[in-house]
């Protein structure tokens, strides 16, 4: 399903900000451990745990663990379940719940596909980020852009809303917003 830019597009009086805590529990040489906690959301929303983990295996290779949680009560739940029925019908995370001899996977949906779409976007976000550093700042946006976008048609099946232009156009919007209300 494609979604037009008027669509995706939202007013920032009308966005929730979720205020994160920031802890670095664990630094060393070959391993860091950073977390994200905030203690409220939108919708009645409650917990969330972002945490990042990163250890230095042979070479120029890094295993990255991330885990992404959140809590909700009964605004939430009734949130969720109407997104579920309209907006989120038919969206798929990469679990794939088929029988191992089943020639076509069947990915889970719901609220498990939802967290699952939502922690590869975050995935994406923090390697198109790490991607750009050694590149001049002023191209560092525009190629994480890019790079996230480029990773997450990978995954065409969970992850494609827009095409290209229009993430880009948006996303630049987005940034010229954000930046202006400051």
């Amino acid at each position: 399903m494609n979604i037009s830019e008027k669509e995706v597009a939202e007013e920032l009086a009308a966005t929730h900000r979720i205020l994160f805590d920031y802890e670095v529990e664990t630094t060393s040489a070959r391993y860091f451990r950073v977390k994200l906690h905030a203690d409220s959301g939108p919708l009645n929303t409650r917990d969330y745990q972002i945490v990042l983990e990163a250890v230095s295996l042979s070479g120029d290779r890094t295993f990255l663990h991330l885990t992404y949680a959140y809590s909700y009560g009964v605004i939430g739940r009734l949130a969720m379940k109407a997104y579920l029925a309209t907006f989120g019908r038919g969206k798929v995370g990469f679990t794939n719940i088929t029988d191992s001899r089943s020639a076509k996977p069947r990915y889970v949906a719901g609220v498990r596909g939802l967290v699952e779409r939502n922690t590869m976007r975050y995935y994406l976000a923090v390697d198109a980020y790490l991607s750009t550093l050694s590149s001049p700042p002023d191209q560092r946006l525009a190629e994480r852009l890019n790079n996230w976008f480029s990773a997450s048609e990978e995954y065409p099946r969970q992850l494609h809303e827009i095409d290209r232009q229009q993430y880009m156009q948006m996303k630049q919007e987005e940034y010229r917003r954000q930046h202006t209300n400051q």
